[in-house]
């Protein structure tokens, strides 16, 4: 094939004598544009720096991650284009690294031994298939996402032979778009078509859109007793049972979940997670081990791993070891954003236990770096609020309360952040500081609206991009900063930054509140003024 000669592939192989033997199988596939890893760490910084159509990872990277957490980094912070092929290589017969690999979707995989001949069959065959998926996927990353679900359409009648996945894929674009009705015809038809378990899949996440949680919660149960090795339905029953305030029941679903699959990070923190917020604080400690181990040699490691494994081992009465477990965060994670805040934060939780007269300096410290876009989770900023009430600072603990709220995502993250106050007999703060975000925003959103009435429509727009900066996860705001940006391109003509910005404050709407009845309206708005000023629906025009 004469496309062969123009794939960029990246080998990811830590043995020399590997990475020759497979260096060796590409050229014989006419593969030539070849460049080589020997880690995750040395991939990730090669994929930061230019495009490669094909991957080829061995699954067993030897110190550091393996090929699988690789993978997990590259899906999850959106490394590669959609279209990169990725291909897993590996020996291992264990089952449970397997399938931990195949249940993040690489193209294919390929256990050794295997001969040039095979490799060559995989690799155009997951061409081949990428060509037909190409203008879909180059739409989806452009955020077109109504014109990604036109060109499914095109591919079905185009590529009979992947209509199926077409219809899969238009399943999930419609879910993307908050859409649950649309997807929800198109799962039923895929399961009439015998497209069972990802179809019956699909369904349930419509349902839970809709908040039909019972109706979700039954679809996947039967879908984890029919096939006990089906990942994606476990994290949605989990995360169902969650949603209703069943955590007993959303930790048994995880801790069976990580029985059959042990190396998927997220579904551990997720575990651990809620066994902390369930009170088995073993399980807990137990998990935290395993993610910040786990987790160590990745480019995206995260403190707050480091600060919840410190919790559970001093909830254990391990105060020790949790002085262990900071020492490796500071000498381990210096330089990184959160490390200050989640040193302090950890730092107190020792000190409330031990009696060490630094918690109140420790504290103090936690509170200053929680103020910071350090990217604290939501979490963390609730368990900072409740060292404080414990220690006697009322008035830092509603500071960092009010914000929880005003960012508030939905009405569970308002529930747990009113539980700081309730649970220490103070409701009626609880209730203030309820209606003062509340106030806050609605006061915001009247500013940012009375500016653009009276011709100010940067200012009105600065307003709200700021208040949306602050208050990232909170779909209110966010969606406000998007019309008004939307508002200032219709009054005042295109600009390549506004819109830009326009479209990403849709996406991020559209990801914190899915079934939002302004979304359509706002990407309705966005499109139109597209067409209107020349452009291409979907693109956004470079400076």
């Amino acid at each position: 094939m004469s496309e062969l000669s123009d794939i960029r592939a990246l080998l990811i192989e830590p043995h020399q004598g590997m990475r020759v033997s497979l260096h060796n199988m590409l050229n014989l596939c006419g593969i030539t544009k070849v460049e080589h890893a020997i880690s995750a760490g040395t991939a990730v910084r090669a994929i930061q720096a230019k495009m490669f159509d094909l991957i080829l990872c061995e699954y067993d990277l030897g110190v550091g991650q393996d090929g699988q957490q690789l993978l997990e980094d590259i899906r999850h912070h959106k490394l590669a284009p959609l279209s990169t092929i990725f291909i897993m290589v590996t020996a291992e017969r264990s089952y449970g690294k397997v399938i931990s690999a195949a249940e993040l979707a690489p193209s294919d995989y390929l256990l050794k031994p295997f001969t040039a001949d095979m490799l060559l069959e995989r690799v155009v065959r997951a061409i081949e298939k990428r060509k037909a998926f190409v203008e879909v996927y180059n739409l989806m990353e452009q955020g077109a996402v109504s014109e990604a679900i036109t060109a499914c359409h095109h591919g079905e009648r185009e590529f009979p032979k992947y209509a199926i996945d077409f219809m899969r894929l238009r399943a999930e674009l419609h879910v993307v778009q908050g859409e649950a009705a649309e997807a929800e015809a198109l799962y039923t038809q895929l399961f009439e078509l015998k497209a069972v378990a990802w179809a019956r899949l699909g369904l349930a996440k419509t349902l839970y859109m809709q908040g039909r949680y019972e109706e979700a919660e039954n679809i996947l149960r039967d879908l984890v007793t029919e096939n006990s090795k089906y990942m994606d339905a476990y994290d949605w029953l989990a995360k169902t049972h969650e949603m209703i305030g069943q955590l007993p029941e959303a930790k048994e679903v995880l801790d069976t979940a990580v029985n059959v699959s042990p190396h998927a990070v997220r579904r551990l923190r997720n575990l651990g997670r809620i066994a902390m917020e369930t009170g088995d604080v073993e399980t807990a400690e137990n998990v935290f081990k395993k993610v910040v181990n786990k987790a160590k040699f990745s480019e995206f490691r995260d403190p707050e791993d480091h600060m919840n494994l410190v919790d559970a081992l001093v909830k254990k009465g391990d105060t020790d070891q949790a002085k262990s477990v900071i020492r490796d965060m500071e000498r381990n994670m210096a330089g990184l954003k959160k490390t200050a805040a989640c040193r302090a934060i950890s730092n107190a939780i020792v000190h409330a236990k031990t009696g060490d007269a630094r918690l109140n300096e420790e504290l103090g410290a936690a509170v200053e770096a929680s103020k910071e876009d350090v990217g604290l989770s939501t979490g963390a900023k609730i368990g900072l609020a409740k060292q404080c009430l414990d220690n006697d600072n009322e008035d830092a603990a509603s500071e960092i309360i009010l914000d929880v709220m005003k960012n508030a995502s939905n009405q569970q993250i308002m529930k747990k952040a009113m539980g700081v106050f309730e649970s220490a007999g103070k409701g009626h703060i609880a209730k203030e500081l309820a209606q003062r975000s509340q106030k806050e925003v609605m006061d915001l959103v009247a500013l940012g609206v009375q500016k653009a009435k009276q011709g100010d429509f940067r200012g009105s727009v600065d307003l709200m991009v700021t208040a949306a900066r602050k208050s990232p996860d909170n779909p209110q705001v966010v969606m406000n900063a998007a019309l008004a940006s939307l508002k200032c391109l219709e009054n005042l003509g295109w600009d390549n930054v506004t819109g830009e910005q326009a479209r990403l404050l849709i996406e991020a709407g559209r990801r914190l509140d899915p079934m939002n009845p302004r979304l359509k309206a706002l990407r309705g708005l966005y499109d139109e003024l597209q067409k209107k000023y020349g452009m291409s629906v979907g693109r956004i025009a470079k400076s």
